[in-house]
């Protein structure tokens, strides 16, 4: 059996200031496997952004640990943590996260060329088409559609073909139909590109279409479901 791509142990999460101890997550414990596409669920506040961003590394737990592709990722400094997520990990937000001062082209080219390729602009180009805009690499962020700018977050999210996807309530800024259209983008790409797609959601019909969803109930992991 091959090791899983994300092995979450037993992390929990607690914040303390003059008013107590809050834990705002309790003995978290899961593994994913290689494409898989996993939906985590919850209400406000139950922790499952604090989740997605240990996963990601970005937050540390008080105790517990996350593997990724076999690494422990609190056994590596920060600059290793993040040439670790340079490498294997993408990020869609509900915020998009785009650099204004950057074309929609450049922002899909930045961690390409972070990563030292010579080609950015070539892939970021064909990137830029695969999820239909092609007509819009030169335009800023500031003058596109906001399913135009989650789209160009898509595409830079996937264009260094990583092996995690994490979105954070991708549709969460997007009107309905919008919506829509760029969720069927986002597993469209990653079944063509065989990421595992980790996605935090309020949307029970976004869950569905998951292989899995994880329910976050006051920061304890209750079900695990495989819907029918």
């Amino acid at each position: 059996m091959s090791e899983p791509i994300i092995a979450v142990e037993h992390v929990c999460k607690s914040v303390t200031d003059s008013t107590g101890t809050l834990d705002i997550l309790r003995d978290i414990d899961f593994t994913l496997a290689e494409r898989e596409t996993v939906a985590i669920v919850g209400a406000s506040g139950s922790g499952k952004s604090t989740l997605l961003s240990i996963i990601a590394g970005l937050d540390t737990p008080t105790s517990g640990t996350v593997r990724l592709a076999g690494q422990d990722l609190f056994d590596i400094d920060e600059d290793d943590r993040a040439g670790l997520r340079a490498q294997k990990v993408g990020f869609v937000f509900q915020s998009f996260q785009l650099l204004g001062n950057l074309t929609a082209l450049e922002n899909v080219m930045l961690p390409l060329e972070l990563a030292g390729r010579r080609d950015a602009r070539k892939v970021a180009t064909e990137m830029m088409g695969r999820v239909g805009l092609a007509q819009r690499l030169s335009h800023y962020p500031r003058v596109l559609s906001g399913g135009e700018q989650q789209r160009v977050a898509l595409a830079r999210a996937f264009v260094v073909q990583p092996a995690v996807l994490l979105a954070d309530e991708p549709t969460g800024s997007l009107d309905y139909a919008t919506g829509e259209s760029v969720m069927k983008l986002m597993f469209d790409l990653n079944a063509e590109r065989g990421t595992t797609l980790v996605l935090v959601t309020h949307d029970n019909a976004i869950a569905q279409r998951c292989d899995r969803r994880i329910t976050i109930e006051a920061g304890r992991l209750v079900e695990t479901l495989v819907p029918q």
